[in-house]
């Protein structure tokens, strides 16, 4: 049985799954609106996928972002997200300005959770978790695959080794080819929730396809689920307020 890491005032791994939601703008102005946006959306989380900004290469530039969202959404819990071109995002950056980045965003003070990608350098992801956890900062460490469903075990070993590195938050996101892909990554969270999860995990299958698996984390065992005010951020995001309500739905009927 997986523990609970609490954030702000925001507990993930126990109840229902708690709702995040992305900012996508491109501009300081646009993250400005979407965040003002998001105050009567009330989600528990808010990710900023700093990959859709335009100056992400200039980190005066990412921090300053940083501390108007935190100045917009004081009590929401607030992940910095650089996703790679590899797994699925805007853009690509050197490894050394991916870490040097991150870095910067864990040491501003302006983030309570960052995501890592897993399959970098073991050395490099190890620092920032260090560095991340010097400065009270949790960690998601993170996969996305874009290409489809890997077996069970891949999926459960892929979620152990982000929790053996040190990861707060193991996290896996994958591309269903069928309905069986999607029953793959639903019993792989299943199987890590019950033997072998010590804190809580954060499990997606993407697209339509997969949309069930967004939903129906309370009952497999993933604790966060991402919800679309605008424009989503990976395929098959649901809106805010519809998850809520199917999320609230099967929690009263456990």
């Amino acid at each position: 049985m997986s523990g609970t890491v609490t954030v702000k005032n925001v507990t993930l791994g126990e109840g229902i799954p708690k709702i995040c939601v992305p900012l996508v703008g491109t501009t300081l102005s646009e993250l400005r609106e979407e965040a003002e946006a998001l105050k009567a959306l009330a989600p528990d989380v808010v990710e900023w996928r700093s990959d859709f900004f335009s100056q992400v290469e200039d980190i005066a530039a990412v921090t300053g972002v940083l501390e108007e969202i935190q100045q917009i959404l004081p009590e929401i819990p607030l992940i910095f997200t650089f996703r790679s071109a590899k797994e699925g995002g805007e853009k690509e950056v050197s490894t050394e300005y991916y870490f040097r980045l991150n870095k910067a965003a864990v040491e501003s003070g302006y983030v309570d959770i960052v995501d890592v990608e897993l399959f970098n350098e073991e050395q490099d992801v190890r620092g920032l978790i260090a560095t991340a956890h010097d400065n009270a900062v949790f960690v998601i460490i993170s996969n996305h695959d874009f290409q489809g469903t890997p077996s069970q075990d891949e999926i459960v070993s892929r979620l152990r080794r982000a929790q053996e590195l040190g990861g707060d938050l193991p996290k896996i996101a994958v591309m269903p080819q069928s309905a069986g892909d999607v029953l793959t990554l639903l019993a792989a969270t299943n199987m890590m929730q019950e033997q072998y999860a010590d804190r809580p995990i954060i499990t997606m299958s993407m697209s339509g396809e997969g949309v069930i698996s967004r939903l129906a984390g309370e009952i497999f065992g993933s604790a966060l689920t991402f919800g679309a005010a605008h424009k989503p951020s990976a395929p098959g995001q649901v809106a805010v307020a519809e998850l809520r309500s199917v999320l609230e739905l099967l929690h009263r009927s456990l």
